[in-house]
């Protein structure tokens, strides 16, 4: 397993859930789930194998050499399975700030999604927040996802701005909806 060397544990567990630092193994299941729900996601085509590959060699694998990078990623795992991955994104180490970005595989959506957004979020909260030490982390998310927002609040995330028709999405204009959580013991 490869560390982030700006974090000082790397496992990070509840019961049998877990996150790790991404691994390469989970890299195809990751590019499925992207493709599958690329509908809520920034991203404008699906990817190929030889992206995902070239992604995951360059992109990811500099993360784990930077003393502050722009993004820690996560395998969100059960047991050792991976199911889902995320992590902070757009790191901000001036204000202390980070975007979170979370996606489970496809399937666990319907019946799991709350349960596997609140324990991947509270994981990740100890990362952000007792690691870390960030003051603030939110999400920036389409406003096309109803189990979401109910979820985010539940974790103690606000709506802190709705951008009106911010984003244009198979013919039509959806706003944007930013939430965030304040660290309360920083």
């Amino acid at each position: 397993m490869l560390n982030y060397k700006v974090l000082n544990r790397q496992v990070y567990s509840e019961g049998i859930y877990s996150i790790v630092p991404v691994r390469f193994e989970d890299r195809m299941d990751i590019m499925n789930w992207r493709n599958e729900q690329i509908y809520h996601l920034r991203q404008n085509q699906p990817l190929s194998i030889q992206a995902q590959d070239k992604y995951f060699n360059t992109v990811i694998n500099e993360l784990f050499k930077a003393e502050k990078p722009n993004q820690l990623l996560f395998s969100y795992l059960e047991n050792d399975n991976c199911i889902g991955y995320g992590g902070l994104v757009h790191i901000n180490w001036i204000d202390k700030n980070a975007e979170i970005s979370f996606l489970m595989n496809t399937q666990l959506e319907k019946d799991m999604f709350k349960f596997h957004w609140l324990t991947f979020l509270q994981l990740l909260e100890i990362v952000a927040f007792n690691e870390l030490k960030f003051h603030k982390i939110f999400t920036y998310s389409y406003d096309l996802r109803p189990h979401l927002y109910p979820t985010l609040k539940a974790s103690g995330f606000n709506e802190e701005a709705r951008l009106k028709e911010h984003c244009y999405i198979d013919g039509e204009y959806l706003d944007v909806l930013i939430t965030s959580k304040i660290n309360e013991y920083a």
